[in-house]
């Protein structure tokens, strides 16, 4: 019997491509780390006329975008994991994280119990003028219903999200109001911000979290250590635990902020793309602070250029765990019917000479999951386990010895916590129930908890008192989580934290969480004892 021939289109199309896709492209990856390409015009291809041919004389009806999208797809597929090809459905969703901007409503929202619930509104944005507020649940979107029907935040997303200037319709339930309430929103541009916090820890010590390197991070981080700066901050800890990077440029200036001038921060080089350095000038804001940065294995791309920097000018501690391992640089094509391809074109090497990508054997699964495999071999409990080839051996002028290939690895390891006498705290975390314990928590008690005032305010008031806890015991053995006396007296104190630290995110944003949860983050208390024992420029 004859194999319908269609299973095969994918596949004849990945190599047709291959041959003139790229063709005529060239470009400096200095600026941006998706750089926005344009192809030179091309006659018409043997791909243009096999899909002419297949259009019109295909014994079925077929549709040439669909064909077109897959095909190139599938052969991105096999060149490396972080080259992609993105529809022109996903482009915005993709890209607008790292413009600083978007169009839509202004909220930030999470899914709780199968419904958009409103976790706040942006101060002056287009819902919170309209009176949309924390804790709404948004049931209808125009008159499509919403609620309980599997949502995800891509749908929510999508739905909500939209041009300056167009409307949204949306009916939300408001915990103590009868029926639904209606709202006609106007979409406006929502700023997006990549700094979580800059506050100070003690009187000389600062810390600033970024979650992302995006369009306007140089010019958040220069705003929050210039606060700090004015506050009396001596010492800072750049957190970047979980930041997966974004552009290239923005590393770089946050990095010129710490350096020498002439030092260099990172270089880059590909088949096609000369080698190209970046070099520290003399505007460094920060070159006589003492910094300690923080990575762990979410850490990845632009952050591991910044901790890399650090690391091999001997201008600062790195502590954690040992980062993701992206060492490649893509540049980013524009098609004509909106849809873009993020192609690696080059890799990037720290100070050093370090090339710290890990090693890809053809599954994307696997790699983007490796950090599973660290948790079972040993590696995020004991760094013992950890083994680094000769020949990725490199020293810093200050005569440290660094290594590439899979990552950076700190200076000061902190492993995993695992504290078996603290079962029933890891089953009620790990489950993710103390979570959701809290915001219903938040969501049930707003009015009181907003009474504070302020993220200190809440901070130094708020108690997390017997009757609480024992509530949460309740709500978990619902839920199929028991502990016994021993277990929940061991677990208290640390539960405390972690749920005053939640319900303070749901009130105050990041400001009502880092400054309650630095007190369980052991990788925090850490790089403060290490920048503890110096008292000058390390």
């Amino acid at each position: 019997m004859l194999k319908k021939p269609f299973v095969y289109l994918p596949l004849i199309f990945s190599l047709l491509l291959a041959g003139g896709i790229w063709l005529g492209m060239r470009l400096s990856v200095d600026d941006q780390p998706y750089q926005m390409l344009r192809i030179q015009g091309h006659s018409s291809s043997k791909l243009d006329n096999i899909l002419t041919y297949i259009e019109n004389d295909y014994v079925d009806e077929v549709d040439r975008k669909t064909l077109e999208n897959e095909a190139i797809a599938a052969m991105i597929e096999k060149l490396d994991p972080h080259s992609d090809f993105i529809t022109a459905e996903e482009f915005h969703e993709m890209n607008d994280p790292l413009l600083g901007k978007f169009e839509g409503i202004g909220v930030s929202f999470r899914i709780e119990k199968d419904t958009i619930t409103v976790i706040s509104p942006l101060k002056g944005g287009p819902s919170e003028k309209v009176g949309i507020m924390a804790g709404d649940r948004i049931i209808f979107i125009e008159d499509t219903l919403v609620a309980g029907v599997g949502v995800t935040n891509r749908d929510a997303m999508r739905k909500l999200k939209g041009d300056k200037g167009t409307k949204v319709r949306v009916k939300v339930l408001r915990r103590g109001v009868d029926g639904l309430i209606d709202f006609t929103i106007t979409r406006d541009v929502i700023p997006t911000y990549s700094l979580d916090i800059a506050y100070m820890l003690d009187e000389k010590i600062g810390f600033i979290r970024l979650n992302k390197f995006s369009a306007t991070t140089h010019e958040e981080f220069l705003e929050a250590a210039l606060k700090l700066l004015n506050q009396g901050m001596q010492q800072l800890i750049l957190d970047l635990r979980g930041n997966t990077g974004g552009f290239l440029s923005a590393a770089r200036d946050v990095s010129d902020e710490f350096l020498d001038d002439g030092k260099l921060i990172v270089y880059t080089e590909g088949k096609n793309r000369p080698r190209s350095f970046a070099f520290a000038t003399q505007k460094g804001l920060l070159q006589n602070i003492p910094v300690a940065v923080l990575i762990d294995e979410g850490s990845a791309s632009a952050s591991e250029i910044v901790a890399g920097a650090i690391q091999d000018n001997d201008r600062g501690i790195i502590v954690g765990r040992r980062s993701f391992g992206k060492g490649l640089v893509q540049e980013q094509l524009p098609l004509p019917d909106g849809s873009a391809l993020r192609l690696t074109v080059a890799r990037y090497y720290t100070p050093t000479g370090r090339s710290i990508q890990k090693p890809y054997n053809g599954d994307k699964m696997e790699y983007h999951h490796e950090a599973i495999e660290r948790y079972e071999n040993g590696e995020l409990m004991h760094p013992d386990s950890i083994h680094f080839a000769d020949s990725l051996k490199y020293t810093t002028p200050g005569g440290k010895i660094v290594y590439g290939g899979g990552g950076i690895m700190p200076d000061v390891y902190v492993s995993l916590e695992v504290d078996s006498s603290m079962v029933y705290y890891n089953r009620l975390a790990n489950s993710g129930l103390l979570f959701q314990f809290a915001f219903e928590y938040a969501d049930a008690h707003r009015p009181g908890l907003s009474s504070y005032g302020s993220p200190e305010t809440f901070a130094a008031q708020f108690r997390f008192t017997d009757a609480i806890y024992e509530e949460l015991a309740a709500f978990a053995a619902e839920k199929g989580i028991i502990g016994n006396r021993k277990e929940k007296k061991l677990a208290r104190e640390k539960t405390g934290i972690l749920f005053k630290a939640y319900v303070g995110r749901n009130i105050y944003d990041e400001a009502g969480f880092y400054p309650i949860y630095r007190d369980i983050d052991n990788v925090l208390q850490q790089a403060i004892k290490a920048l503890r024992k110096t008292d000058s420029p390390v």
